[in-house]
Parts: structure tokens; C-alpha cells; sequence
């Protein structure tokens, strides 16, 4: 896994007692759908890195700003979505780290308020300071979190709170 260092923001990879909740029903009310990692590559929601060949992983659905809602009693309305995650199939230690995981490729960072509603989102296309575009996100007061995501498929990657 390459991560930068860093100082002021922290990814969260999926809390253990969630990853427990969805490896018995997913976010879909579906059970987790097992395969085994064979391309080395997939990106691991619970551990924040890369999947390696032959480990044991879950397909599932999942819902971040649902489950941030519960914790915060936010109300996202239509905001609240759920989308395919990958995650170890049996508990895994979570991150190694707590450098921002997935820097290297071109990411896409969604700002959300309070409420839970979309502000905006940028795109960090490398060489771009990942860090500089997160500390941006959250200069703006509104900002009460940020869901990094993918560009290929805007997948759910982790997410970052205010610091």
C-alpha cells in the first residue's frame, strides 16, 4: 500500500462492528457474497489497502452517509445511497496507518453538510496535493465530512471528518 503521511486528516476505514454487521446482511438486507481476490487489487474498505492474490473477500452493499446519519442524526433524504464495497471476508486488524489510503490514482472528494445533502466534490488528479484538496474541503464551514470515492465507478472509498 502506497499512503502519504500526513497530519490533519484521517481516513476511517469501516468501523469493526459494522464490518461484523455487514459480512452477516449487507446494507441491501443481502448476505456478503465471498471470492477470492486473484487480480491483487481490490480497494479494501475495512483495512484501507489493496486486496493481494488469494485473500479470502466480501462483496457488499453498503450506505456510509446512512450509517454516518444514524450516528449523527442527520437526515441525507435523497442524498442516502448504498453501493457495491469490498471488505476481508473474516475480521482483519483495520489499517496499518492512519495516512490517507488510495492517493495515487484520480479520486473524487464529495463535500457533505450537517444534514447529510451534497455541497460539491473535486477531483485530485495526481501529482495534486491530496491533503491540500481535503484541507480546502473543510476550509469551507459547511463541510461536516468528506466521502473520498473512485472515478471509475464512484465507488465509496473512505471517508474523512472534520479534523
Amino acid at each position: 500500500m502506497t499512503t502519504h503521511t500526513i497530519t490533519a486528516h484521517i481516513p476511517r476505514a469501516i468501523a469493526e462492528h459494522v464490518l461484523a454487521e455487514l459480512r452477516a446482511a449487507d446494507d441491501a438486507g443481502r448476505p456478503a457474497s465471498t471470492v477470492t481476490d486473484t487480480e491483487d487489487g481490490a480497494p479494501l474498505r475495512c483495512c484501507l489497502r489493496r486486496g493481494e492474490p488469494g485473500e479470502r473477500l466480501a462483496l457488499v452493499s453498503y450506505a456510509p452517509l446512512r450509517r454516518w446519519a444514524a450516528e449523527t442524526g442527520a437526515e441525507p433524504g435523497a442524498y442516502d445511497e448504498q453501493g457495491p464495497v469490498f471488505i476481508h471476508a473474516d475480521p482483519c486488524p483495520g489499517p496499518e496507518s492512519d495516512a490517507l489510503a488510495f492517493t495515487l490514482a484520480h479520486r473524487v472528494l464529495r463535500r457533505y453538510s450537517r444534514d447529510g445533502h451534497i455541497l460539491g466534490g473535486t477531483l485530485v488528479t495526481p501529482p495534486e496535493d491530496f491533503e491540500a484538496a481535503l484541507t480546502e474541503a473543510f476550509a469551507d464551514p459547511e463541510v461536516a465530512l468528506v466521502h473520498v470515492r473512485a472515478v471509475e465507478y464512484g465507488c465509496f472509498l473512505y471517508e474523512v471528518r472534520r479534523p
